[in-house]
């Protein structure tokens, strides 16, 4: 029966959802994240009487047609890049950023990776790294005998060595902004990578045209919101439950048509 189908898909189709919805939840204590929402299409229709046909020599026509739809299919699941909650940490190294950009990170396979986690940390050499080790482009490196150390909101960073009485100028953090940054591809560990659907990525200057800013000492967080993903989540659950019950109709329906032959 074409109902059970269509309804099947309708269930396959909010359980991708729940997924979705589910792994926003998971992240949204996650430095940086960014929400991901399920986006559906109606599957192609069945016309039984096609609209506009002619009816009649005169000339009348069909004004809207017989059409039944086959359901529903995932045509994506696009990332919702809002601005996070900025979240004070006190860590010299931690970094948000206020605005449009990304930070760039070396990969170890030599690919440049992307992200709004500014929680950094130092090697054993001073590099400015992530929290996996992964080097901050371009690469900076704090003296060991270096201290009050400062990011601007241009992402300039000083520090005093050691007895002077003047602040050094150590690095220049660089950001980057995408013409589509939800097409930028999500590879885990707060990272995304650049695409085609993302186009190139032009370099800038925290602060200057079209650029966020940086500030020290706060960590942007996720842009979970969690009364709208538990909304989303029983909204998908009644839907979910209503399919389920479209088949248990149609069910019943084949079961009153095979009857009727004995």
């Amino acid at each position: 029966m074409r109902a059970m189908h269509t309804a099947a898909t309708g269930m396959m189709a909010q359980e991708l959802n729940v997924s979705v919805i589910s792994n926003n939840i998971a992240n949204m204590r996650t430095t940086g994240y960014k929400r991901q929402r399920a986006e559906f299409q109606d599957l192609l229709y069945e016309s039984l009487r096609r609209v506009g046909s002619q009816t009649s020599d005169q000339g009348t026509m069909v004004p809207t047609g017989v059409q039944v739809g086959s359901g529903v299919k995932t045509a994506g699941t696009s990332r919702i890049m809002s601005q996070g909650t900025l979240t004070a940490t006190d860590r010299d190294f931690d970094v948000a950023i206020r605005g449009e950009g990304f930070f760039q990170i070396e990969l170890p396979d030599g690919r440049t990776a992307y992200t709004r986690d500014g929680s950094f940390e130092l090697d054993a050499n001073g590099k400015l790294v992530t929290v996996d080790g992964y080097t901050v482009d371009p690469g900076i490196t704090i003296p060991n005998n270096a201290s009050n150390i400062t990011i601007n909101s241009q992402g300039q960073i000083t520090a005093v060595i050691g007895t002077a009485t003047a602040s050094t100028t150590l690095g220049q953090l660089q950001l980057v902004r995408f013409i589509n940054k939800s097409g930028l591809e999500a590879i885990g560990d707060n990272l995304f990578l650049e695409t085609a659907a993302s186009g190139t990525p032009q370099q800038g200057t925290p602060g200057s045209e079209g650029f966020g800013t940086t500030l020290q000492r706060y960590l942007e967080a996720s842009n979970v919101n969690s009364v709208t993903e538990l909304t989303d989540l029983i909204s998908a659950q009644r839907a979910y439950e209503m399919n389920a019950r479209v088949i248990t109709a149609a069910d019943e329906m084949s079961q009153t048509t095979a009857n009727l032959s004995r």
